[in-house]
Parts: C-alpha cells; sequence; structure tokens
C-alpha cells in the first residue's frame, strides 16, 4: 500500500483517538427548542452516553488534524525514496 495513504488512515485512527480520550466534559440540554449545553474543564470520562455537538466537533478536529499530519509526513517519506 503507498505510504501516504497508509500514513493518512493511521494518522485519522490516532487524532480521532486523541479525540476520543481528551473531549471536553459536557452535558446538552434541549428544552423547548432551545439547546443549552455545559462544559466542564476536565476531560470526560467513561459516561456511556451519547457525544454532544461540542465533543463531535473536538473529535472530528483532532481526526482530520491527526490526518493530516499523516499523510504530510507520508508525503515527505515518500519523497525520499
Amino acid at each position: 500500500m503507498n505510504a501516504k495513504i497508509l500514513l493518512l488512515v493511521i494518522g485519522l485512527v490516532v487524532g480521532g483517538l486523541a479525540g476520543w480520550l481528551t473531549r471536553p466534559q459536557a452535558a446538552e440540554v434541549n428544552v423547548l427548542g432551545l439547546k443549552v449545553e455545559v462544559q466542564g474543564d476536565q476531560a470526560a470520562g467513561a459516561s456511556g452516553g451519547s457525544l454532544t455537538t461540542g465533543q463531535t466537533q473536538h473529535v472530528a478536529i483532532f481526526a482530520a488534524v491527526g490526518a493530516l499530519l499523516g499523510f504530510g509526513i507520508g508525503f515527505v517519506a515518500d519523497r525520499r525514496r
């Protein structure tokens, strides 16, 4: 498999895992169409509930950054050959 694609996938997985483990503690409540989200200053534990919008964005950003880093490293490694 191409080094760029392999490192892209590895970066995506590692970034997503890092985002999942460092997601902020949050609670989301919908009242009469008004969405209220409260966040703490610590990482979330094993809550077992669904992710809030902010947590989903946090994980997605980390995954995207990891994928970009992985692709960049793969590109540099591919050029050195």
